[in-house]
């Protein structure tokens, strides 16, 4: 997103009280903070394309914004209680710009603001305001709202507007690799989720939305779509033949397009890992052998706890189903440790589980009691310190896994394609089909080209390799 300016082609603008004639001249600025999943950073893409046609143009620093956005995350505790120490300080930025003659506004927008709703602006007075994910396509319309007011305004409805239809298309991408929201919202009510209360039921867009906005985003540099939902392959997009489109129909569709590379999802439940999704990792070349199927644990008495719908041998059984429709296909992973009334024979269940299966990356968490969850609620929550040490094991063995796998990429040649520039001068940093990152010496002008990458080294994170003569 940072290249995306409007600095260029805005009109001028009034000067504030206290401004000087070249601050009237500028464009308003945002400066917008995303916490979380890969569907905010989604949102927060589709929130600034709407805000820069709004007359903002970008800023790194919340010191020089006059609106300020923190897309925020509910998952864990941890995360909501971040946004509130970032509110803090932003209160101190919006204190300090109104000597100087400068206002600003203050907006939190996704899973806490949904969650939480008018606990924000009492917790934290200087937040103009709170913005659910359900109504970001209203956000030019509630900021102008509250410029007029001088009220704070709190927006967290569920108005059933299809906001995707009410959102700019999609201008410009900024990396070969791109975002692309599907499906949002969950019926399956894991015990310990938030997601069907912020994000609500799940619904899906239809087919020749999510091509049309597909299109765009090739048009506009990507190479590589990912394929968002809080449940994505219960994906059931209305598919204009007078019957819901799978997942598998949406990808073969979406496979049609010319220069679209590659295709992935996530997140993804076991219990919607239909045959023919299955099926289409094995028939579309585009849709790329890498899966990320949380499992969250290796315990049936567990899993029922969660209200998982799976028990342990049906995950494995559906990863054999999985491999032998695409053999080589890598796969990832969440795992919850610490659930209430987990035991040691639970948490070794979880790690027979993980030795049965292979993982090539994972995603580990010590058990974060949300609030207005079922989980929340129950009886024998587990001790921190015994949480901790359950999540080194578990994370000891994770961490073999994947060290593993690279280490069998060393000597193999394999495409990547190139998304940004890296650390090191003159190296990129790409991405295998595996979904591994390698880093390797070549020109910027191999951004968004893929490139048959010789590996070499392996590490725990990432792999090193050297670009092939085409």
């Amino acid at each position: 997103m940072t290249d995306l300016r409007a600095e260029d082609f805005l009109p001028p603008r009034e000067p504030e009280v206290g401004a000087s004639a070249a601050d009237a001249m500028a464009p308003k600025r945002v400066y917008l903070k995303t916490f979380g999943c890969q569907m905010n950073v989604y949102d927060s893409e589709r929130m600034m394309e709407a805000l820069i046609r709004d007359g903002y143009a970008m800023t790194e620093q919340p010191e020089h914004a006059d609106l300020v956005i923190l897309n925020t995350c509910h998952i864990r505790e941890k995360a909501a209680e971040k946004v509130y120490s970032d509110l803090g300080r932003l209160r101190d930025i919006k204190q300090q710009r109104s000597l100087n003659g400068r206002s600003t506004l203050i907006a939190v927008a996704g899973c806490v603001a949904q969650a939480e709703g008018h606990e924000i602006t009492r917790r934290q007075t200087a937040v103009d305001l709170v913005v659910g994910p359900q109504s970001y396509h209203r956000l030019g319309q509630l900021i102008g709202a509250v410029q007029a007011t001088g009220k704070p305004i709190v927006e967290t409805e569920f108005d059933g507007e299809d906001k995707f239809a009410q959102m700019p298309a999609p201008r410009r991408v900024a990396s070969p690799s791109a975002f692309l929201t599907i499906q949002e919202g969950c019926d399956k009510f894991c015990t310990f989720c938030v997601v069907p209360y912020t994000r609500g039921a799940e619904f899906s867009r239809s087919v020749a939305d999510i091509e049309r906005e597909a299109r765009a985003l090739v048009a506009g540099g990507a190479r590589e779509l990912t394929l968002l939902g809080q449940n994505v392959n219960a994906y059931h997009g209305d598919g204009g033949n007078s019957r819901p489109a799978s997942l598998a129909d949406l990808a073969r569709c979406l496979a049609d397009i010319d220069g679209l590379a590659r295709i992935r999802y996530m997140t993804s439940h076991p219990h919607d890992m239909s045959d023919d999704l299955i099926q289409a990792h094995g028939d579309i070349p585009q849709l790329m052998p890498f899966l990320h199927l949380p499992v969250q644990s290796g315990s049936d008495r567990i899993l029922a706890a969660m209200n998982r719908k799976h028990t342990s041998a049906d995950y494995v059984a559906l990863i054999a189903k999985i491999r032998a429709a695409r053999p080589d296909i890598a796969l990832s992973s969440d795992f919850i440790v610490g659930f209430p009334g987990e035991t040691d024979a639970d948490a070794e269940a979880t790690l027979d589980l993980v030795r049965a299966v292979g993982f090539a990356q994972t995603f580990s968490f010590k058990f974060s009691p949300r609030p207005g969850t079922p989980a929340s609620q129950l009886v024998g929550q587990v001790p921190e310190d015994t949480k901790t040490a359950r999540l080194l094991a578990l994370q000891a063995v994770l961490e073999e896994q994947q060290a593993a796998f690279n280490m069998a990429s060393v000597g193999t040649v394999v495409p990547v394609l190139f998304e940004r520039h890296g650390r090191e001068p003159g190296f990129l940093v790409g991405r295998t089909p595996h979904q591994q990152m390698v880093h390797a010496a070549a020109e910027p002008g191999d951004i968004g080209k893929i490139r048959t990458v010789a590996i070499a080294q392996a590490r725990q994170m990432s792999l090193r390799g050297v670009i092939q003569p085409a």
